[in-house]
């Protein structure tokens, strides 16, 4: 990657932040953030088929372009970190049937708007390949891996519910070349797994995309930390993006924001926040 893209040209925004009911209110609300480029989610694609009809071409025609998929697994609990530990990602085997019938319906949909890149949370990774849990989620990853690359499409890990050395050895070992991050700072700080600069040198040769997002470390061992707006947290922004640059990475970075009920506005901070870095460099 060449490093010509400015920050701000890379930016794009996570549609389920925004939280729109349709294709046409999602286009309302990025003209609100005044940014055209999304991550989008795909489930209510097809959970809500009236709402997101003629999906790719009204956002063609509006100027929208999507850089990115969201692929959500069933029944996820994210209450405490102990419940979500339990349901995330494809851990539970009463949801694994129904989560590869979701894979399979997500794959054809970014098929059809030439979506080339889909994210997700896979579930905490154990740390002992040796624990049948371990190979039992490997395998599904496999599936899943699979499915998508056949179709074109690359699948990128969300980070945080585990260290990043520990992602690093399972991708490692998963040895796909359709398999990467999309690497979120905050979600280091979220789920106390580790530096965010430090876990993102470590991941590197994964990156396929980056989430901005920002949080505060829990004071109490074991609970989650606390998301805030973008230049407000505890995320070392200056040697994030400088260590983006060192690393050569040029991809698209998605301002995503799940807590508070003023997203256009924290939306819209993050975007100027990310444009003041441009503006110093």
């Amino acid at each position: 990657m060449n490093g010509t893209r400015s920050l701000t040209e890379r930016l794009a925004v996570c549609s389920w932040s925004l939280l729109p009911e349709g294709t046409d209110h999602l286009i309302r609300l990025l003209e609100q953030v005044d940014l055209f480029r999304v991550q989008l989610a795909l489930d209510p694609l097809h959970e809500s088929p009236v709402a997101w009809r003629l999906t790719r071409e009204s956002l063609a025609v509006n100027g929208v372009e999507v850089v990115s998929g969201m692929l959500t697994t069933v029944g996820e609990d994210y209450s405490t970190l102990e419940s979500i530990r339990r349901t995330g990602g494809l851990v539970p085997d009463e949801h694994w049937e129904e989560n590869w019938r979701r894979v399979q319906i997500v794959r054809d949909i970014a098929r059809s708007l030439h979506i080339r890149l889909v994210t997700f949370h896979a579930g905490f990774l154990p740390e002992d390949p040796g624990d049948p849990a371990y190979q039992r989620l490997f395998d599904r990853v496999c599936r899943v891996a699979d499915c998508l690359g056949e179709a074109g499409i690359q699948l990128a890990f969300e980070t945080g519910q585990e260290t990043a050395e520990t992602l690093a050895g399972f991708l490692t070992r998963l040895n796909r070349p359709n398999v990467g991050v999309n690497f979120d700072p905050a979600n280091m700080i979220l789920y106390d797994k580790g530096d965010p600069v430090q876990a993102l040198r470590v991941l590197a040769p994964w990156l396929r995309q980056c989430h901005l997002k920002d949080a505060r470390r829990t004071r109490v061992p074991g609970t989650w930390g606390e998301e805030v707006v973008l230049g407000t947290g505890e995320v070392d922004w200056p040697g994030f993006f400088r260590t983006l640059a060192e690393i050569g990475f040029d991809g698209d970075l998605c301002i995503e924001r799940e807590a508070g009920n003023r997203r256009v506005e924290d939306i819209r901070a993050a975007r100027e926040f990310v444009a003041r870095f441009d503006a110093a460099r």
